[in-house]
C-alpha cells in the first residue's frame, strides 16, 4: 500500500519543468488513431440509422471498433506522457503540450462508455431521433471531441509552426479538427444538410405549402455553420496552406455519408468541390487575422459559392432546376451573408501577427 501511494504521489506532484511539445510525427499518429477512433463511430452510427430495429446489445461489432479505437489512441496518448514520467518529470510537468485536456477526458469517456452500456442494457437499444439527446451519448461525444482534437491543441502554439504551416505539418490538426466537426454533425444529424438526397433538394425548393423549404432551409444554415466556423477558426491562427479546406470538407461528408449508406453522392460531392473552391479563394484572398477586409469577403463568399454549388449540383442530379427561384437563388446568399457574420464574429478586429518564435501555452 506504501508503495502504491509512493507511485501516485510521484505522478501527482508537478516537479515544475516547462511543459513540452511531441515531435510531429507523433503528433500524426496521435491523429491517425483518432481516425481509427472516429471511423468506428462512423460505423457505428450507420448501424443505428440503417439496421435499427436489429440492434438488441451493447455488444455488437460496430461497438467494437469504435471502443478499441478508443483504447488505441488513449494507450498512445498515455504512454507520451509516460515518457516523460520515466524521465523523471511529474505530475503537469510530465504532460506534453496540448495533451492535458485530451488526457483528462480519457477516464470521463470511459466512464461515460460504461453508463452507455448499463443504460442499453436496462433501457433498451435507441433507434430513432432520442439517441442524439442521451445522455451517455453526450457524454461520450463530449469528451470523444477533448480526445481527437488533442494534435489541434498540439500544433496551436508549437515553435516549429509558424504562421504559414505547410501542409504536411499541419495534417494532424486538420484532421482532428475535421473528426471533431463530424462529431458535431452527427448530433446535430436532425438539422444536417448534407443527408438530403437531390431528388428531395429538388422538391423542397420546389414547394413553399409543406413545409419543406423551410427544414431544408434550416438544415442549410445549421451545417453551413457547422462547415464554416473550424475554417474561419484556423484562419485566425494560421494562413492555410491549399489542399486544407477540401481535407476538412471531405473528412466532414464521411458522418452523414455514413448515415445514409452514401446513397447522395453528387450532394456530398458538392460539398467537397466547395472545399476545393475555398481553398482557391484563400490562395487568392490570402485571408488572416491581420487581414481582416480580406478575411471577412473570405467567409462571405466561401458560404455563397458551396451552397451554390450544393443546389447547383442537386438540380443537374435531381432532374432540373427548383420551381421556386426565390428559394434555389437566395438560399446560397443566406448561406454568404451567414459566413459573414461569422468571419464578423471571429474576427471583429484585425490581430497583429505575433513572433512566431514566442511559444505560447497549450
Amino acid at each position: 500500500m506504501a508503495l502504491a501511494n509512493a507511485g501516485l504521489r510521484r505522478l501527482l506532484v508537478d516537479t515544475g519543468e516547462p511543459r513540452d511539445w511531441v515531435t510531429p510525427r507523433r503528433d500524426l499518429v496521435t491523429a491517425l488513431l483518432g481516425v481509427w477512433f472516429g471511423v468506428g463511430l462512423m460505423i457505428d452510427a450507420w448501424a443505428h440509422t440503417n439496421l435499427g430495429g436489429q440492434l438488441e446489445t451493447f455488444f455488437t461489432p460496430w461497438h467494437a471498433v469504435f471502443y478499441s479505437g478508443f483504447a488505441a489512441v488513449s494507450g498512445w496518448m498515455i504512454w507520451q506522457a509516460w515518457r516523460n514520467v520515466r524521465a523523471g518529470r511529474q505530475g503537469v510537468a510530465a504532460v506534453p503540450r496540448g495533451y492535458l485536456a485530451g488526457l483528462v477526458a480519457i477516464p470521463a469517456f470511459a466512464a461515460f462508455g460504461f453508463a452507455d452500456m448499463m443504460w442499453h442494457t436496462f433501457l433498451g437499444i435507441e433507434t430513432t431521433v432520442d439517441i442524439l439527446f442521451s445522455p451517455s451519448h453526450l457524454g461520450l461525444i463530449t469528451t470523444m471531441l477533448l480526445i481527437i482534437t488533442t494534435p489541434l491543441r498540439s500544433a496551436w502554439n508549437a515553435p516549429d509552426v509558424g504562421r504559414r504551416p505547410a501542409l504536411r505539418r499541419l495534417l494532424p490538426a486538420l484532421i482532428g479538427l475535421s473528426f471533431a466537426t463530424t462529431l458535431v454533425s452527427l448530433f446535430l444529424s436532425y438539422g444536417d444538410a448534407l443527408q438530403w438526397r437531390a431528388v428531395r433538394i429538388v422538391e423542397a425548393l420546389s414547394d413553399v405549402t409543406q413545409g419543406g423549404a423551410e427544414r431544408l432551409a434550416t438544415a442549410m444554415v445549421i451545417s453551413n455553420v457547422i462547415l464554416l466556423a473550424p475554417v474561419l477558426l484556423l484562419l485566425r491562427r494560421w494562413e492555410l496552406p491549399f489542399g486544407s479546406v477540401t481535407i476538412m470538407y471531405a473528412v466532414a461528408v464521411l458522418m452523414p455519408g455514413a448515415q445514409t449508406a452514401f446513397r447522395n453522392v453528387p450532394v456530398l460531392a458538392a460539398i467537397v468541390a466547395g472545399g476545393l473552391a475555398a481553398d482557391l479563394l484563400i490562395r487568392w484572398l490570402r485571408p488572416s487575422a491581420a487581414r481582416r477586409p480580406a478575411y471577412w469577403t473570405f467567409a462571405a463568399l466561401s458560404g455563397l459559392v458551396t451552397w451554390s454549388l450544393y443546389v447547383g449540383v442537386s438540380s443537374v442530379a435531381g432532374g432540373g432546376l427548383p420551381s421556386v427561384p426565390e428559394l434555389w437563388t437566395g438560399a446560397p446568399i443566406v448561406a454568404g451573408l451567414i459566413g459573414l457574420l461569422l468571419g464578423a464574429l471571429f474576427l471583429p478586429n484585425a490581430i497583429e501577427p505575433a513572433d512566431d518564435a514566442v511559444p505560447g501555452k497549450a
